[in-house]
């Protein structure tokens, strides 16, 4: 058995390479992690790679969202119209909101404390978990990637900076939702009238409903792709460094640590 791989002896791991992806759990900051779900329920779940329940929590987020004209009631809020916001909220679909935000915000600090906690002791255990996957469809390998391409790619279009690192699992899911946001809110339409010199016309064909999904959607392909980025550059150089120590290094090596001398 190749002594590099992942046998699953270990009770923990800190990391897990496969064909759809490189999982893995760091130390993070839980008032960040939640705040993003408050931005947007499900970021926060899908930056832990808690993939199931993040897109859940997304698309509830949307259909309330759009059932409960909330995003509607935010436009009229910016704009001082307070009494109008106030009437075109649908409370039968907002009073299911309140509760389910409440919960995305409230489990994903939780969820980040306890992987800290599972994280630390993962890194005290140190166990060996695999590098490399091939399959049928697609190859998967830890190495090093340039975060700022992560930035870039993902301001041309939400998705792609997690493609470039391999995030294939969200990346699919960013990619469909951001088409979806680009169709019904007209957005790429009102580009080209723009273009045009067509401001009026540019203006009017916006759908602002769906507009105002891609602050965030934008926010977090953004964040998401430039953390794993990085956190992945980590993870490659620390499985390097504990291959190397453990093959080549003599295990009677050690570097003494000097006292400190008291003046």
């Amino acid at each position: 058995m190749n002594n590099y791989t992942n046998n699953n002896t270990g009770r923990r791991y800190i990391a897990h390479v496969s064909i759809f992806g490189t999982t893995q759990i760091h130390l993070r900051n839980p008032y960040i992690i939640a705040w993003w779900s408050a931005a947007f329920p499900g970021f926060g779940h899908l930056l832990l790679s808690k993939y199931l329940r993040g897109f859940v929590l997304f698309i509830w987020e949307v259909v309330i969202n759009l059932n409960s004209n909330l995003n509607v009631a935010m436009i009229h809020s910016f704009q001082g119209d307070i009494a109008t916001a106030v009437e075109v909220l649908n409370t039968r679909w907002l009073l299911i909101y309140i509760p389910v935000y409440i919960f995305a915000i409230w489990d994903s600090y939780r969820t980040t404390i306890d992987l800290n906690k599972i994280y630390l002791l993962a890194e005290r255990e140190n166990h060996i978990f695999n590098s490399f996957s091939m399959g049928a469809m697609e190859i998967n390998y830890l190495d090093k990637r340039n975060p700022l391409m992560s930035i870039m790619w993902s301001l041309f279009m939400p998705g792609l900076g997690q493609l470039y690192i391999h995030r294939i699992v969200v990346a699919f899911f960013i990619i469909i939702w951001a088409v979806v946001f680009f169709y019904y809110s007209h957005l790429l339409e009102s580009i080209s009238l723009l273009f045009l010199g067509e401001i009026h016309k540019a203006t009017d064909v916006l759908d602002s409903e769906w507009l105002l999904f891609f602050p965030s959607l934008y926010g977090f392909a953004t964040y998401d792709a430039y953390i794993n980025t990085v956190e992945n550059n980590k993870l490659a150089e620390k499985e390097q460094k504990n291959f190397l120590e453990k093959t080549y290094q003599n295990p009677d090596f050690y570097i003494a640590k000097k006292k400190k001398v008291k003046k």
